[in-house]
């Protein structure tokens, strides 16, 4: 009897055996491993600075009152600056550091509400879904 066992058993485990090392196998090629390079490293350092400069920018008071004299809320233009792109944050970082101490500050109030309105708009077309109180006509 002990003869007819050994066999089954030997069988089910070389076939647990396989099982696992396939499954094992078809888990590490998922996992890759690639090199950073430096000029990306700094690339997401520099847009993530220009990301904080924008926000510090908007932190400010007078800034926070011409916002809303425009009618628009900082959460809200704060939520639209955390949506916009990398290279659409170069640009509006670009344009604060353009500005003259003390001047300038209608046109870039006048820039984030434009990005507001851009963007509300391609929320109510269904492009995309930033608002939660938009609805879409898609």
């Amino acid at each position: 009897m002990k003869t007819q066992l050994f066999p089954s058993l030997k069988k089910t485990f070389c076939s647990f055996l396989i099982v696992t090392m396939t499954a094992m196998c078809w888990q590490f090629s998922v996992v890759q491993a690639q090199m950073v390079g430096t000029e990306q490293l700094i690339s997401q350092q520099q847009n993530q600075e220009e990301r904080d400069r924008v926000l510090t920018f908007l932190d400010r008071e007078d800034v926070e009152q011409a916002i809303i004299a425009q009618g628009v809320t900082p959460a809200e233009v704060k939520k639209r600056v955390a949506a916009l792109t990398d290279d659409e944050i170069s640009q509006l970082a670009g344009q604060i550091d353009q500005l003259p101490a003390g001047a300038g500050l209608e046109s870039v109030v006048g820039a984030l509400v434009f990005v507001f309105i851009v963007l509300l708009v391609t929320d109510i077309l269904g492009f995309t879904k930033v608002f939660p109180f938009t609805r879409s006509v898609r």
